[in-house]
This record gives structure tokens, C-alpha cells and sequence, in this order.
């Protein structure tokens, strides 16, 4: 896991090939389901909502209802 402040969700900006970190932490919260995602396992967002998915399902759910 990425080493920082334990427990604190992190800020992020999300680009196409990856994200920065904004401010530090370790987790982000998926946008629809609310489950709270490692940043070491963070594989799914949108670009153009700036949105953390848990799976690629919910993140085809997210797209499709867009």
C-alpha cells in the first residue's frame, strides 16, 4: 500500500493514463457505491467527471447512464 497518513481519504486528479495526488492519503470513495477503495487498487475512473469506480462493472454502469 502507498505509504501515507492512515485512514485519510485522498484527493485526486484524474487524468487518462493515470492520477495525481492532490492532497495525500490512502484511499479514495467510489462515486456510486460509496465503498472505500485502496489507492493501490484504484483501476477505474472517468476522466471527464473526475469519478473513482470500485470494478469495471460500475464503472460501465456509471458510463452507460452518462
Amino acid at each position: 500500500m502507498l505509504m501515507s497518513p492512515g485512514g485519510r481519504p485522498a484527493r485526486l486528479h484524474y487524468l487518462a493514463n493515470g492520477f495525481r495526488v492532490l492532497t495525500p492519503g490512502d484511499h479514495v470513495v467510489c462515486a456510486v457505491t460509496g465503498a472505500t477503495i485502496p489507492l493501490d487498487h484504484l483501476r477505474y475512473w472517468s476522466v471527464a467527471r473526475q469519478e473513482p469506480y470500485a470494478t469495471a462493472e460500475i464503472a460501465t454502469r456509471a458510463e452507460a447512464g452518462a
